[in-house]
């Protein structure tokens, strides 16, 4: 006879890290703190995506002074900055669009990052977003129509971004010290999107980082200032998780494109990244796993001194010779433009 005495696994709550359980304790006193100078509950709205029926709800609910988003943008200050905000740990967010509410949890980290039945018109529309009495904010989200059949998902840093600093430092020098001004955009990217877009309307942009949530507002302040077409930002959330001390950000790049396929399963996507160790090798598993769903692989090439910065370059371009899909190759947006113009992706 089956033990009716232990409980149902899905019902039983994970067991934290033990690094987990430290960052909770911190957390519950820095929020404790918080609170008793006054600081109220702000929810800091990123751009969502959906589709008829439903949306992909994207925020992240801070502490602040005067409980504006504004306030946790951090405004043309450095990276650091966001870091030194306060989060709000499994607060209730509520989700209001389409005459129809629904009621959210935020994760450990404060971010919400999940699926609600809303019924939107395809296109841009908005999501208002509250949490614990905070004041109510719009978020975009982006529809895509259930006849669009491509989309674009683009990597950030050295693809649409240049770094030019080596890979164990990057994510903390982009986090902690530049500011969005010091960024710059690799030659040719933001017009090569924007040409892509006007041959397929409707199509949805997704910017796919390892980079964490708290520099989500200086990474879409670059890629407006930058002319980048909007889109989804998928970021992360940094530090411990349940079962591990560090979160993986290759995990978190294969969970997103996976998600991706099952959300849009009619959409053969983009994959734009670059040469610098891993898109590559991401980008082929993704074909491998989901044929069919990839219309093209666009890799900019790093030049020699990015390079050796990021630790050497991918080898997996032998292999992409043998993919089902096309993959081409080039140093700027200029050059993707053309190679994929070759391969019948776009149109001259």
């Amino acid at each position: 006879m089956p033990d009716r005495t232990m409980p149902d696994a899905a019902l039983v709550d994970p067991i934290l890290h033990r690094a987990a359980r430290v960052e909770d304790a911190v957390q519950e006193f820095r929020e404790r703190r918080a609170r008793a100078r006054g600081l109220v509950p702000t929810v800091v709205p990123y751009t969502g995506y959906g589709a008829p029926g439903w949306v992909r709800v994207l925020c992240r609910v801070l502490l602040t002074r005067r409980g504006l988003a504004s306030d946790a943008s951090y405004e043309g200050v450095r990276g650091w900055r966001s870091f030194t905000s306060v989060a709000v740990d499994d607060v209730e967010v509520t989700v209001t669009a389409g005459g129809a509410t629904h009621r959210v949890q935020a994760d450990r980290g404060g971010v919400v990052d999940t699926r609600v039945p809303l019924d939107l018109e395809p296109g841009w529309q908005t999501v208002t977003l509250a949490a614990g009495g905070s004041r109510p904010v719009h978020a975009p989200v982006f529809v895509v129509d259930p006849a669009t059949r491509f989309g674009v998902v683009s990597d950030v840093d050295d693809t649409i971004m240049v770094t030019s600093l080596p890979r164990p430092f990057l994510a903390a020098w982009n986090s902690f010290v530049l500011t969005e001004h010091a960024r710059r955009p690799v030659p040719g990217m933001s017009v090569l999107y924007e040409r892509i877009l006007s041959q397929h309307a409707g199509a949805p942009v997704v910017y796919l980082s390892t980079g964490a949530w708290n520099v989500a507002p200086t990474l879409n302040r670059f890629l407006t200032r930058n002319m980048y077409p909007p889109g989804a930002l998928l970021l992360t959330d940094w530090g411990p998780t349940h079962d591990r001390f560090f979160r993986s950000g290759r995990l978190h790049k294969q969970e997103n494109l996976r998600r991706l396929a099952a959300d849009f399963p009619d959409v053969r996507w983009l994959l734009v990244g670059d040469d610098g160790q891993h898109d590559e090798e991401l980008y082929g598993e993704f074909i491998a796993e989901h044929e069919g769903k990839v219309s093209g692989v666009a890799i900019r090439q790093l030049s020699t001194s990015e390079a050796v910065l990021a630790g050497g370059r991918s080898r997996a371009q032998e292999r992409s010779r043998n993919s089902a899909a096309p993959w081409v190759y080039a140093p700027d947006g200029a050059g993707l433009w053309e190679a994929l113009a070759d391969v019948g992706i776009t149109q001259r």
